[in-house]
C-alpha cells in the first residue's frame, strides 16, 4: 500500500511494460525509426499511447483533434481506437516528421480516418471555429510548442463538446517545473499552463504521472 505515487526505477518500468503494454509491431517499428531522428525525445512512450487508446475507447470518441503530430505514434493510437467512421484532424508544420507519420498511417490502414493540416495549429483551430466546428470534438490532444499551450487550450475548449476531454502532454517536463531555479522558456511556459489549469473552475482536471506528465481535462460547460 502507498499513500503517494510510486517512483518508477528502470526495473519497475520494465516490469510495467512487460505486464501491461501490448505494443503492435507497427508501432514498435515507428518508434525505432523515430529514435534515429534528432528530436526523437518528442515521441510519446508506448504505455502513454496505450493509455490514450483506452481513453478513446472508454469515451466512444468519434471526432478527435491532435495539436502536434510529430511522426504519428500518438495519432495511430488515437485513430486506431476510434470506430470506422471516426475522424482525427492532425496539426503539424514539419513535412519531414509528418512524411513518416503518413507512411505509417497508410501501413496501419488509418489514412482514411486522418486529415493532416500542414500549417500553424492556431490557423487550423481558427479555421475550424470559423467553419462552425465549436462543441463538436470529443477528444483533443495537445503536444506542441509549449509557449502556446494556453492559447491552444482556450481554442480547444471552444471546439470541445461538454463532457469531452483534453489531454495535454509534457506537463511534468522531466521534473524541471518543480525546480524554482529552472527559468528556461519552455519550463516557465508549462508552469504558467499548469497553474492556469489548476485555477480554472470551468473544468475537472488531473495530472497523471505517465510518460512526461499527462494532464487530463474534462470540459464541464456548454
Amino acid at each position: 500500500m502507498s499513500n503517494r505515487t510510486l517512483s518508477i526505477d528502470d526495473r519497475t518500468y520494465d516490469y510495467l511494460c512487460d505486464v501491461s503494454v501490448n505494443e503492435p509491431d507497427l508501432l514498435r517499428q515507428l518508434r525505432e525509426e523515430t529514435a534515429q531522428l534528432e528530436y526523437a525525445v518528442m515521441q510519446i512512450s508506448p504505455e502513454q499511447g496505450q493509455f490514450m487508446s483506452l481513453l478513446i475507447k472508454m469515451m466512444g470518441a468519434k471526432r478527435a483533434l491532435e495539436i502536434g503530430t510529430f511522426t504519428g505514434y500518438s495519432s495511430i493510437c488515437v485513430a486506431g481506437a476510434m470506430a470506422e467512421d471516426g475522424e482525427l484532424i492532425c496539426c503539424d508544420i514539419s513535412p519531414q516528421w509528418t512524411a513518416v507519420a503518413e507512411k505509417y498511417w497508410a501501413l496501419a490502414g488509418l489514412d482514411n480516418k486522418i486529415n493532416l493540416y500542414s500549417q500553424p495549429a492556431e490557423k487550423t483551430l481558427q479555421m475550424l471555429i470559423d467553419d462552425g466546428a465549436e462543441k463538436t470534438f470529443d477528444f483533443i490532444f495537445i503536444d506542441a510548442d509549449k509557449q502556446n499551450y494556453i492559447k491552444y487550450y482556450e481554442m480547444a475548449l471552444r471546439l470541445l463538446r461538454k463532457g469531452g476531454m483534453i489531454a495535454v502532454d509534457n506537463t511534468l517536463w522531466s521534473g524541471a517545473v518543480a525546480d524554482p531555479d529552472n527559468t528556461e522558456p519552455g519550463t516557465r511556459a508549462i508552469r504558467r499552463f499548469n497553474e492556469m489549469v489548476r485555477d480554472d473552475n470551468r473544468v475537472t482536471k488531473s495530472l497523471v504521472t505517465i510518460g512526461d506528465g499527462l494532464t487530463l481535462i474534462l470540459k464541464e460547460f456548454d
